[in-house]
């Protein structure tokens, strides 16, 4: 935990915060092993980084005192389409792309995703939610994700990704899918928005890719090598970057 994120709740006064829960007390005991007068990195989700002085802490609460200056990092400029994972793969891959600065992830069904994940406990709000804190606290960040869920692969591309291809009053996002045998190499040091497509264990069917490639999305690979989705996500996040 390299950042203790603060929401509202924690909030006793503008430059004050007490956390209560179980899994941060612990970590702040276990871990920092914090005494009174310790000063950590702490940032208010949605705001401001700074640092807090611990000036009280029990077994029940830990009270810190706030300086909170800078803003969190940039965000990346990808949003990630995601095969939905394997339950275990995913929370890996969200805790790793939160990490890494994406904002805007949407959870997709292909053929290839096995029907039973999409009931999966790890696609619950809460459990998100705790992943993308994780990633959140490793980076240092604040600014919490957009997750979205499509679990019907022809609606989402015939319906909904040509209007995110031609956003209104805002620039057009370059639209790649990752797949292995694509004649183009994925390129590096993209500045402009991304919208990136990357398939499940297994890849994308021939229909998916067509369909992905019809709405302007060109077609790259990593090289020679098949990865895991999860190898795979951070491998592109940080070439495109």
């Amino acid at each position: 935990m390299n950042l203790i994120l603060l929401g509202a709740d924690d909030l006793i006064a503008p430059d004050r915060a007490r956390v209560t829960d179980p899994r941060r007390l612990r970590h702040l005991h276990e871990v920092h092993r914090a005494a009174v007068g310790d000063e950590m990195t702490l940032g208010i989700e949605g705001g401001l980084i700074g640092r807090g002085r611990l000036e009280s802490i029990d077994t029940e609460s830990a009270e810190f005192s706030l300086r909170l200056e800078r803003e969190p990092p940039p965000p990346s400029n990808v949003h990630l389409l995601l095969a939905l994972p394997r339950p275990r793969m995913l929370a890996r891959s969200l805790e790793h792309v939160t990490a890494l600065g994406v904002k805007h992830i949407t959870l997709l069904h292909t053929r290839r995703v096995e029907k039973s994940y999409w009931q999966s406990p790890e696609l619950s709000a809460e459990k998100i939610r705790q992943h993308l804190i994780l990633g959140l606290e490793q980076a240092r960040d604040t600014t919490m994700p957009i997750v979205t869920q499509e679990k019907l692969f022809k609606p989402f591309v015939e319906d909904r990704l040509p209007a995110l291809m031609a956003p209104l009053n805002a620039p057009k996002p370059r639209g790649i899918i990752a797949h292995p045998g694509m004649a183009d190499a994925c390129p590096r040091a993209v500045s402009e928005p991304i919208m990136l497509a990357i398939g499940p264990e297994g890849g994308f069917v021939d229909y998916e890719v067509e369909q992905f490639m019809s709405t302007g999305f060109q077609g790259v690979h990593l090289g020679e090598r098949i990865l895991r989705v999860e190898t795979a996500v951070t491998a592109l996040l940080a070439r495109l970057s």
